[in-house]
């Protein structure tokens, strides 16, 4: 699972509210919401922005932890994964 999803699961369910009632929000199928909050369906930029405010959290942790899955997705199983975000950090600048 990962990290955005099981943040979105786990703020969902402390605030008691259905799955049913976040996919109508978003106008996407409950079972599409089920699939992103296990991690095995993402959503984009301007989603996440929508659930931070319907779940009244923070966007900024929301998008940081959207842009960590992105970053996972691509270098997870890459043997240099860890030089090569090492070497990220080191260029990036914010």
């Amino acid at each position: 699972m990962k990290k955005l999803g099981q943040e979105l699961r786990k703020i969902r369910e402390s605030k008691k509210i259905l799955l049913r009632q976040v996919a109508s929000y978003l106008e996407i199928d409950t079972a599409m919401i089920s699939k992103i909050e296990r991690g095995e369906r993402r959503l984009n930029r301007q989603q996440v922005i929508k659930l931070a405010e319907y779940y009244n959290e923070k966007e900024d942790k929301l998008l940081t932890l959207w842009v960590c899955d992105k970053v996972l997705d691509v270098v997870e199983n890459e043997p240099y994964a860890k030089k090569g975000m090492q070497k990220a950090l080191k260029t990036l600048v914010v």
